[in-house]
């Protein structure tokens, strides 16, 4: 379906904001100065020509450009936002290995990403030292083979899915060699910025596990359902599709958007999971949806949607075992 190859569409994204914006037909003026490099050095601009297509040109306020352009409030200094919001290491038994919920555990697969979203909270993790690397892996496999409370294990990142497919089918069948796993989980925004990457080679592997399989996809507005993200998504047989998105400011925090993204996701047969309150990582508070605003919109949502299309408004609280409903 594509003329290039989700490899070669990698290597054909955009990498600075001066080539994104030139490409959308938006140049600097006094209301846009020029993007200041520390922004960039610190956390880099990357965004798939897939992604950007979707992008209206002309508008420096699109919805999708302002989740993955650099600003240069993200260099102010706020109160309450950290490098580490989550403290995830401290629920890292393994390089790699997240356990902090009963019954599954979670695996960061490098910090490959198709799309730099600036309210990223991983955006400062150390993936080189704590990632799952080919050296870690008999450690995962062993605490899992010896933990039988453990029945599902989720894939994360960086992006799962940038993993190569022969990478993924040889973890998986070691995985699937663990009687009592269940079910496999991936939270992906792949399909979203680059829905090239189900190609026949993916969807053979994963049509083929004998697991349950779960895919959490990352949408925060209904724009970025893309028609070609439904005919890839199409190929995936007996998968559970959920959608989580994040609260942002400028972006979804309406009840109009909220409504079509549970509407267009439907559509594509995605159910709404999770909306997320904004993660206070450094650099994104820019992006914050007081509490009450986000309460607000859920009690709107409620009265536009039927229940199954309405999603959970939570917020992730370090130490808990669970995400925490913001109720």
């Amino acid at each position: 379906m594509e003329i290039l190859n989700w490899r070669d569409q990698l290597k054909e994204m955009f990498r600075t904001p001066e080539a994104l914006l030139s490409y959308l037909n938006l140049a600097a003026d006094k209301d846009h100065p020029d993007l200041l490099s520390p922004v960039v050095q610190g956390f880099s601009l990357k965004v798939t020509r897939h992604y950007a297509s979707l992008m209206r040109k002309g508008d420096w306020n699109d919805p999708l450009l302002l989740q993955v352009l650099p600003q240069i409030k993200e260099l102010d200094v706020h109160p309450g936002f950290v490098a580490e919001p989550l403290q995830e290491l401290e629920a890292m038994v393994v390089p790699g290995l997240i356990h902090k919920y009963a019954g599954r555990i979670l695996l960061v697969l490098g910090g490959a990403c198709a799309v730099n979203c600036r309210y990223c909270f991983r955006r400062n993790f150390d993936y080189a030292d704590q990632g799952l690397s080919d050296a870690s892996i008999p450690a995962v496999i062993e605490y899992i083979r010896n933990d039988p409370s453990i029945t599902e294990v989720i894939l994360s990142g960086g992006d799962p899915l940038l993993w190569p497919t022969r990478r993924l089918k040889s973890l998986t069948t070691e995985l699937c060699a663990i009687s009592h796993l269940e079910t496999l989980r991936v939270h992906s925004r792949v399909p979203v910025v680059l829905p090239g990457r189900l190609d026949q080679e993916f969807c053979e592997w994963w049509n083929a596990l004998p697991l349950k399989k779960v895919m959490v996809l990352h949408a925060n507005h209904g724009n970025e359902f893309s028609d070609q993200m439904y005919w890839h998504l199409k190929q995936l047989a007996q998968t559970t599709l959920l959608n989580q998105a994040v609260l942002l400011a400028g972006v979804n925090d309406s009840v109009v958007t909220l409504t079509e993204l549970c509407r267009r996701g439907f559509e594509m047969g995605v159910l709404p999971y999770y909306l997320h309150l904004l993660d206070k990582v450094r650099g994104a508070e820019h992006f914050l949806v007081t509490d009450q605003k986000a309460r607000l919109l859920i009690e709107q949502l409620s009265h536009n949607l039927p229940g199954y299309l309405v999603p959970k408004l939570v917020r992730e609280i370090p130490g808990e075992l669970s995400k925490t409903a913001v109720n």
